[in-house]
């Protein structure tokens, strides 16, 4: 089978650098894309949509009473600008979100150990907190070995109101709790604006039934300060070599590649597609998406968002193949959701790496945890699987989502940017989408 982990890695080193959604890099990636897919004989086609977009103006984070102290810190993105010129308030540690914990934080800056979501974050507006202190990173972190996630709210955390956010070192949030900070003072100034991020799509028509079409996603964006060469430029290569394979291979199906902006803010670029392709989509069949390969230790999953028989076929057609892989059914925080909110199942494929070996989301995702060989190998197991359904002499599976799979999704795009119900109750609504 000619899948090669060598022009694999080839093109990664093509993309390694910073694609944050909305920036030149992502442009730059996007491009890249496009004139491989022409490169490779087929049709790219660029396009654009918007995306929300903040850059931080300016941070700070300092210690008033029992002493002065300022702490590095980055900015929560949309989190507004009502403490540019600072805010001054009690502090308050959280050690959760129950009801006991949020009394008496009215008129308070609350600390809290990791992030909010869309829950935690309305019960904070809800109580009367002022301003809030996520926390990250690990106390074994050094100085000069990592970078402050930046982290930011997302539409469907903020349509009860905002108010301004830091993320700080677990270290000095150690020390902030232990040295009993009383008092502190909050700055926050940042430009709400939005930006342009791209889906670059392609289309290879099927020989015997054309009009069925399977989706093959990835998405290409990375974060702030990572080169995302695992989170997601192993996907995106991947299926850019699949994209090879099939040109030279044509299948008997029809095949849409769509390579996402934008994951990495809210999942835009696939949501963006599914709208923007209502008729394409009823035809659509299954969602094939790749998110993350190529660590020499770890283990292959398949994780699916659909009926029990393609978790069993799937599982079945891994043993036939001799590739070990753990094969269940979930949803997956990834481009093959949107899919699966419009009623199309989606497998998603992807190498979790082992313990200590890999990161995502930091500047540590780099092109030396990933090797050609890996890479092969989940990419090969990934054809073999594809190739069984699409070229199937009739599909083996239903376009449908289970009821338990409805719920999950449901709560799953509750929490993301541009899901809408037009006063329509929310489970309602969904259902009546995936049906």
């Amino acid at each position: 089978m000619d899948i090669s982990g060598k022009r694999m890695v080839e093109n990664l080193k093509a993309i390694d650098y910073v694609r944050l959604s909305g920036t030149e890099g992502e442009e730059k990636a996007a491009n890249f894309i496009a004139g491989k897919i022409k490169e490779l004989g087929a049709e790219p086609v660029i396009e654009t949509f918007d995306v929300p977009f903040y850059t931080i103006e300016k941070v700070k984070l300092e210690a008033l009473k029992p002493f002065n102290k300022e702490y590095e810190a980055t900015g929560y993105g949309f989190s507004g600008n009502a403490a540019k010129d600072g805010i001054e308030a009690e502090l308050k540690y959280l050690e959760s979100f129950d009801d006991l914990s949020l009394q008496n934080i009215q008129g308070k800056i609350v600390l809290f150990v990791g992030g909010v979501n869309a829950q935690t974050f309305e019960k904070l507006i809800k109580a009367g907190a002022v301003g809030f202190i996520g926390v990250c990173g690990h106390y074994l972190d050094k100085k000069g070995t990592f970078d402050l996630e930046e982290r930011m709210l997302r539409e469907q955390q903020i349509v009860n109101g905002v108010i301004p956010g830091v993320c700080i070192h677990v270290n000095d949030a150690v020390a902030i709790v232990d040295k009993g900070v009383k008092k502190v003072r909050l700055t926050l100034s940042q430009n709400e604006t939005t930006a342009k991020s791209r889906n670059v799509t392609t289309f290879v028509t099927g020989t015997k039934f054309p009009d069925e079409i399977i989706s093959v996603t990835a998405h290409y964006d990375s974060v702030v300060f990572s080169h995302g060469m695992f989170d997601n430029g192993s996907g995106t290569v991947n299926n850019l070599e699949m994209l090879r394979y099939y040109l030279k291979n044509p299948p008997r199906r029809s095949l849409r590649f769509v390579f996402c902006g934008s994951e990495e803010r809210g999942i835009y670029g696939s949501r963006n597609f599914v709208e923007q392709h209502e008729e394409e989509i009823k035809k659509t069949r299954l969602c094939c998406n790749v998110d993350m390969t190529g660590p020499v230790l770890g283990k292959d999953i398949v994780r699916i968002t659909g009926e029990d028989k393609i978790i069993h076929a799937i599982d079945y057609y891994a043993k036939v193949h001799g590739h070990v892989a753990t094969v269940y059914q979930d949803t997956y925080p990834s481009d093959g959701m949107p899919f699966a909110w419009k009623g199309v199942p989606a497998v998603n494929f992807y190498r979790q790496a082992a313990a200590g070996t890999t990161q995502i989301h930091c500047r540590h995702d780099t092109l030396s945890r990933i090797t050609a060989k890996s890479l092969e190998s989940t990419g090969k197991f990934i054809v073999e699987v594809m190739n069984t359904i699409i070229n199937a002499d009739s599909f083996p599976f239903e376009r449908k989502i289970p009821d338990n799979m409805v719920e999950k999704t449901n709560g799953m795009l509750k929490n993301m940017p541009g899901y809408k119900t037009d006063g329509e109750d929310k489970d309602k609504q969904q259902k009546k989408q995936v049906s």
